[in-house]
């Protein structure tokens, strides 16, 4: 089942979006890769609403890579909502952001981040990185089902 769980990855840039999908396929990743270009698309998607409606009674995805600077509404935002609810809380979220500012660390931990990386500015270490948080959190973290 894990190779077939879904990933959410929640980016507005589109370079490092484009990056972070070529480098999770480029690791033979099987897992269906959803995208959400801001916080609002991002909440539709896990909670079945919107252009998301056919989503109800799917499951969640296996972990939400999520940046923080994001149009519509934050990434803080969108953590806190996820944690707010039965349904999303115990799915992993890993913060990916360029935001080296300690609030947004503290901030994302006390909302219960599972782990906050932030994204290299050498390509190669940012593929790098990539792969082993699609490494770790697909293939090998455990989680309650939802």
């Amino acid at each position: 089942m894990n190779e077939l769980a879904e990933i959410l990855l929640v980016e507005d840039n589109p370079d490092e979006l484009e990056l972070s999908i070529s480098a999770l396929k480029e690791s033979n990743f099987a897992n269906p890769i959803n995208v959400a270009r801001d916080g609002e698309e991002a909440l539709d998607f896990l909670f079945a609403r919107g252009a998301f409606t056919e989503r109800a009674g799917r499951p969640t995805p296996k972990v939400i890579l999520l940046d923080l600077k994001l149009p519509k509404i934050d990434g803080i935002e969108v953590l806190r909502q996820i944690r707010a609810n039965p349904a999303t809380r115990t799915i992993p979220v890993v913060v990916l952001t360029s935001s080296q500012q300690e609030r947004d660390l503290v901030a994302t931990y006390d909302l219960g981040a599972n782990s906050y990386i932030v994204k290299p500015v050498d390509i190669d270490k940012f593929i790098e990185a990539i792969c082993a948080i699609g490494m770790y959190w697909t293939m090998l973290n455990e989680r309650p089902q939802s």
